[in-house]
Formats: structure tokens, sequence, C-alpha cells
């Protein structure tokens, strides 16, 4: 049986570790791209049914292309690319590093432009496919922290709707944007109970949310160019920093309502 097939970058911890569960658990072959996180990529394909790893460093996008490239030559039911790798480093609208905005525009929007570009134009499937790509609810509820990640999370997004007017009838393009939902940057389990719940529900979002989205979107039952927000409300409120600082300057309201 040839099973559906997806690449799930950053498949090998955090929230792509959880989608790439996820489709395991129904039925599709996973491929799990790492770029450092070999152990954890490995460990992961061993407890899924059909599963294999492939390394790949994001900075370099014409790696990027390369490995969709030699992937799309051999996979004969390609059907979903989900761009969930991202680099998550400070700098703030005062000043931006420069550095960090190169890596990060590479990593967030470069490289995940150039792999969608490639699957929607070589990979071969038996039904329809999808590209999935990953933003932030920060797309719609900005806040001048972590500048050069919320730029390029607005660079990736923006290719959502572009790509989706120029692909083909049996193809869809969508996008995700998550709120908080995993412990990041320097941040303790412990804030987390705080801070994840500055959204309209008071509620935490689980990385399982997330992977269940992805789900529903490789079905292609959406318009193609839609995002949905897993955020729990929280890009329907205008908050002037992140919730990571909100919490620990006891700003324990959610914010106020856009």
């Amino acid at each position: 049986m040839n099973l559906p097939q997806v690449l799930v970058t950053g498949g090998a911890t955090r929230i792509g570790a959880e989608i790439a569960k996820a489709f395991a658990a129904q039925g599709w072959h996973v491929i799990i791209h790492y770029r450092s996180s070999s152990a954890e990529a490995d460990a992961l394909a061993a407890t899924l049914p059909s599963a294999e790893t492939v390394a790949c460093d994001l900075t370099d996008d014409d790696a990027a292309a390369h490995m969709v490239d030699k992937l799309a030559a051999r996979l004969t039911n390609w059907r979903c690319l989900i761009n969930s790798a991202s680099i998550f480093l400070y700098d703030d609208a005062t000043k931006l590093d420069p550095d960090t905005n190169r890596e990060a525009m590479q990593v967030n929007a470069l490289s995940p432009a150039r792999m969608a570009q490639g699957f929607l134009s070589q990979g071969k499937a038996d039904g329809p496919r999808c590209v999935v790509n990953v933003t932030d609810m920060k797309i719609e509820n900005p806040n001048p922290d972590f500048f050069s990640y919320t730029m390029s999370k607005h660079a990736l997004a923006a290719t959502i709707p572009m790509l989706a007017m120029n692909a083909a009838k049996d193809t869809r393009v969508y996008g995700i944007a998550p709120g908080a939902i995993l412990a990041s940057h320097d941040q303790s389990e412990d804030e987390t109970e705080v801070s994840h719940r500055l959204n309209l529900l008071e509620r935490k979002t689980g990385a399982d949310e997330v992977a269940e989205a992805a789900l529903f979107l490789a079905g292609g039952s959406l318009k193609s160019g839609s995002t949905l927000f897993i955020d729990s409300g929280q890009h329907l409120l205008s908050q002037d920093r992140d919730v990571i600082y909100l919490a620990r300057d006891g700003q324990t309201h959610k914010g106020a309502a856009q």
C-alpha cells in the first residue's frame, strides 16, 4: 500500500514532533526533518509505524531547496509539506540585531518559501497536495519583542495567499498561526502557567491542537490561502509585550480586545 507521505520540518522536537506523531497515527509515512537533533529524530522515528529522517540546515536555502528536489524525485505519494521549523531569538523594535534578523528571515521565511515552491512544482501524489506554513498569532497581535522573529513570520504569512493564487487546482496552501503553546526562550514551565493563559479563553493551548489543525488542513477541505489561528483567541487581543514579559511584570490581564 502506498501510504500518503508528509515532510515535517523541525519534526524531531516540540510542536513539529507532535505534528509528526499525529500524522503517523492516522496512517501517514512521516519524513522527520532536523538540523542538529539527530538523536531525537531517530528516537521519534523508531516509535512511529512508518517514518524516516532527513537532515538539512535551513540557514542555507539552496540546501533546503535541494532537499525538496531529492525527496520529490523518489517519493510517489507526497501529499503534504509542513513548514514547522523555526528559530526564536530575541531582539526588539528599538534596534534589531542584523545577525539575528538574517537567520530568522532565512530559516523562518526564505527557506520555507523555496521548499513550498519546489514541492508544489515537483511533488507527485495520488490525491490533492497541500503546503502548511506554521506562522504565529503575532501576525495579528504584534508587539515589539522578538522583532526579527515576528518580522520573519509576517513574511512567511505573506507567502500563503500568493502561493495559493498560483498553485494548481489540485493543491492547497494554508497557514497555522499558533499562540503561546510550549515553554520557550528562557521561560520556565512554571511561568507558562500564567503567561500562556493570557488569551480570551484564559486557557493553555495544547500542541496537540496544532497537530489536529494540521491534519484537518491536510484533507484539503478549507479554501486555499486560509490560515487557522490556534491560540484560544490571543490574536484578537492587543498586548504591548510578549506574554513572557507581561507575566513577569505581573500583568496578568489578557489585554484589550482589538
